[in-house]
């Protein structure tokens, strides 16, 4: 995705706005352009709320599609809502972002009633472009061979009747202690589990399950967090009270924990110590609460 063209009808307000936006948080390397399918002239009260952010598309003008060279794109953007949208040829990657024509409107509207949809607009623009942003040269992730959600619950039969209402099915399976409930058809891997007593707040209530295949892919996973500067909160380690697991914990930027886990094999589990003691795999890592 290094040549980007973002289109809509006349190439006045929305696909502008994207241009200006995709030039500034892009960074170097990225072609950016902007056209439409009946390019009029860039739009004074998209030109005005672009300014109030820092922007200025004083040297903009509307360009045809067909004046676009394919060659010169590799990742097309359609902003049309209402509208039919510009047809770009060629085999490229498509996204469509579907914002409302902020020039639409009634001619009896107050000039505040048509910047504030304009401002909406630009809103809308400037938060697709930065995750577009956050999107690039991403590093390779932990992948996994199963992602499940697990909640903890007060009354663990309560919550299985609820839930089996909710999700219609029944649980697969369920101990005093937990019930999973599985739905290949939603890849959905659900389980709940018993509160044991512990106050349900934001830290206790749920986590993300991620299962890697072995304990090197634990340790794998643990150096790909740290290059990619994730948030570790627990290093990775062998437990074995509950399930043995050989286990690695982060936590997303907004606290919600997720942990990759092992299932330890026939061997690793012959190895558990006397006093079920967790055992650190990675050497320098500081247990949390040490």
């Amino acid at each position: 995705m290094n040549r980007i063209l973002f289109l809509c009808v006349r190439n006045s307000a929305r696909s502008q706005m994207a241009e200006a936006y995709a030039r500034q948080l892009l960074g170097p390397g990225i072609a950016v352009q902007s056209a439409g399918s009946r390019p009029t002239e860039v739009h004074a009260l998209a030109a005005e709320v672009m300014a109030e952010d820092g922007i200025e598309l004083s040297g903009h003008t509307a360009k045809a599609v067909d004046t676009i060279d394919p060659a010169s794109v590799d990742t097309v953007v359609t902003l049309c809502a209402e509208e039919v949208c510009p047809v770009f040829p060629g085999t490229v990657r498509r996204l469509h972002w579907p914002i409302p024509d902020p020039a639409a409107g009634s001619l009896h509207e107050t000039h505040a009633t048509r910047l504030q949809r304009f401002r909406q607009a630009r809103e809308a623009i400037k938060g697709r472009i930065q995750i577009l942003a956050a999107l690039r040269d991403l590093p390779s992730g932990i992948g996994g061979d199963e992602f499940h959600t697990s909640m903890r619950v007060h009354d663990l039969p309560r919550s299985v009747r609820f839930y089996a209402w909710l999700l219609r099915t029944e649980p697969k399976e369920w101990t005093h202690r937990y019930a999973t409930f599985i739905r290949p058809d939603l890849g959905l891997n659900f389980v709940l589990t018993v509160a044991d007593g512990k106050t349900l707040h934001h830290d206790t209530l749920y986590h993300l399950g991620v299962a890697v295949a072995d304990k090197e892919a634990v340790i794998d996973a643990h150096r790909r967090a740290l290059f990619f500067d994730a948030q570790v909160e627990q290093p990775p380690r062998t437990t074995w009270k509950g399930t043995p697991l050989h286990e690695l914990w982060l936590a997303d930027p907004d606290g919600n924990l997720i942990e990759i886990y092992a299932r330890l094999d026939a061997a690793e589990l012959a190895q558990k110590p006397a006093d079920e003691a967790p055992v650190y795999l990675v050497a320098g890592t500081v247990p949390v609460g040490a």
